[in-house]
């Protein structure tokens, strides 16, 4: 091996090695399109929506650095990044399996408490997978096949998010599974979806461990990368954030607007669109009507998540045409275009025209700051600095997470249309700090 070379990988093999992530990503799915239903079922108001979903960028913020930290110092007979991603397939197998049970406890813990318990379970197991999947890919890849690896491995999120995304629909509407239930119970159509989930998740991750080859300290030290001893403890993170890439900080501006874009999208939208689209009354969390909204949104989620599939496959040749940051600044303007344009829509189908936009800024989103950020970071330290990076995606999550229920509440009056309408602005602020970012090596 040549110092400082990691050898090419072919198509094939990196297919292999981000077959996990479809795996994550389907669980993802799940949660993104059934978890504000499913709690609203448990009592939960629309204003409330989103203190639950803070589980999520909570545990993120809190699991990622520190796994990538002890991912970068990991070897043993899995690897080095496998034995994080199986054990967080386990545990999150196991949330997927038992949240749509939370109110089975009713009798002893309200629902809503244990929903959010597991969900924050879900969400870390999410995270300990994650992480290192991204580290996995700028870890095999040289330089020159960073964004055919992020944009393969964002092509088999767009894959595992749609069928996530429709299965409750399919179950519902095809295989005859009830999508109605009692008032504090859960549709049979929603569960078996997250017990399928729970498979499917397991599985991917098994098939990547089984498949990709990782390689060894020894093998690293011959190609030049030395590992990163000076400093054995957790408490260098701290350092590194200190020693943060310029390029990294202003990458963070970008994920700031686009992360607060999708959070809102991701808790708002189905009481959004079966307010907005379908005029259902404010009030209504429960009806038949309602559960169809539900449905719904699972559909459209798919749809802008096979668009990011497809868009996922031109970013290298769209990239190579016209830099990374235009091409993210572009994805992101048609995000923006693409949420806006809900208020302006009555018939639900033509949701299916506004997911393109954000299918766009989705598959935009996934693989190109990876690709932008994978050349400025060492390669020692590129766990560490992927986890520290998820700061840039949890902060606004956090942030959105504890004013966002308020400013529907108080500010829109419980009208959750219009939070999916400060989304569409903030994708397109996302676009313009995108063109100021300054890459580097």
């Amino acid at each position: 091996m040549n110092k400082f070379t990691k050898p090419a990988l072919s198509f094939v093999q990196i297919l292999n090695m981000s077959v996990g992530f479809l795996g994550i990503q389907f669980g993802f799915a799940l949660q993104n399109g059934n978890a504000s239903r499913i709690l609203q079922s448990f009592g939960a108001d629309v204003e409330q929506l989103s203190w639950f979903w803070l589980a999520a960028p909570l545990t993120g913020m809190i699991i990622q650095p520190i796994i990538g930290f002890y991912s970068d110092r990991t070897w043993n007979v899995l690897g080095r990044r496998k034995p994080f991603f199986l054990t967080g397939a386990l545990l999150a197998s196991l949330a997927l399996f038992f949240f749509p049970h939370a109110g089975a406890l009713a009798g002893y813990i309200p629902p809503m408490i244990v929903g959010a318990g597991i969900l924050m379970m879900m969400d870390a197991s999410f995270n300990v997978s994650m992480e290192p999947f991204r580290a996995l890919v700028a870890d095999n890849l040289p330089d020159h096949q960073n964004t055919l690896g992020f944009s393969i491995q964002t092509f088999l999120i767009g894959i595992g998010a749609v069928a996530g995304s429709w299965l409750p629909y399919i179950f519902a509407n095809w295989l005859g599974f009830g999508s109605e239930a009692p008032a504090g119970e859960i549709p049979e159509n929603v569960k078996y979806s997250f017990y399928v989930g729970a498979f499917v998740f397991m599985g991917a991750i098994v098939w990547t461990i089984l498949t990709t080859k990782e390689y060894s300290p020894k093998e690293r030290e011959e190609m030049g990368f030395a590992e990163e001893k000076s400093e054995d403890s957790l408490g260098s993170v701290f350092r590194y954030i200190r020693e943060m890439p310029f390029t990294m900080r202003q990458l963070g501006l970008v994920q700031f607007f686009s992360w607060f874009a999708l959070f809102s999208m991701w808790v708002f939208s189905t009481p959004a669109i079966a307010h907005h689209v379908y005029g259902l009354p404010l009030e209504d969390h429960q009806s038949a009507r309602f559960q169809e909204a539900g449905n719904w949104v699972g559909i459209v989620f798919g749809v802008y998540n096979a668009v990011s599939a497809v868009y996922a496959m031109f970013l290298p040749k769209i990239s190579a045409k016209f830099g990374n940051k235009q091409t993210h600044a572009i994805s992101l303007l048609a995000g923006g275009i693409g949420l806006i344009s809900i208020y302006f829509i009555s018939d639900p189908m033509y949701l299916l025209l506004s997911m393109v936009g954000v299918g766009m800024a989705w598959a935009s989103i996934l693989a190109m700051p990876y690709a932008i950020l994978a050349g400025s970071i060492p390669m020692a330290k590129m766990g560490v600095y992927m986890g520290i990076f998820n700061f840039f995606i949890t902060m606004p999550q956090i942030v959105n997470g504890i004013i966002g229920g308020s400013i529907v509440k108080y500010f829109y009056g419980g009208n959750a249309i219009y939070a999916i309408l400060m989304a569409g602005v903030f994708f397109i602020l996302g676009a313009v700090a995108a063109l100021r970012i300054k890459e580097s090596n």
